[in-house]
């Protein structure tokens, strides 16, 4: 379901990286919804969700280190959005999860789908060319 197209990368090889990263957990969630069967997916839910919390914040923490060390002007606003994604996975109720794991599941697919259109592919494209121009690749 996600999949990385060059024109998605933002020309900084360490992001772009930890982006593709984000696209693999989205997959894996994919696959696990997409299964034809009737058994519990509970522990592999929560394995992703756990996994997508603890990668989201090493590579938010990645890209503001960077941002600080550059000055990148638009610090604040992104680091806001960061900490908006942070608490909306925080938020899902492991109880709900665990009583609707389809529906969870597509949830948590379409959260990932819109973070990576709204937020990689519109405000992370914003840092490009200014840590080009910084000699950032």
């Amino acid at each position: 379901m996600f999949k990385w197209r060059d024109e998605f990368s933002v020309n900084v090889s360490k992001l772009d990286e930890q982006h593709k990263e984000i696209f693999n957990i989205g997959n894996f969630v994919y696959d696990l919804i997409s299964m034809k069967d009737d058994i519990d997916r509970y522990d592999e839910i929560m394995l992703a969700l756990n996994k997508l919390k603890d990668y989201a914040k090493y590579h938010f923490d990645t890209e503001e280190k960077m941002m600080l060390e550059y000055n990148y002007p638009k610090y604040e606003e992104h680091k806001r959005q960061h900490e908006a994604f942070i608490s909306k996975v925080n938020s899902l109720d492991e109880d709900a999860i665990d009583e609707d794991q389809k529906k969870v599941g597509l949830d948590l697919i379409m959260f990932i789908a819109n973070w990576i259109e709204q937020h990689i592919l519109r405000t992370d494209m914003e840092y490009k060319e200014f840590f080009n121009k910084k000699g950032v690749y």
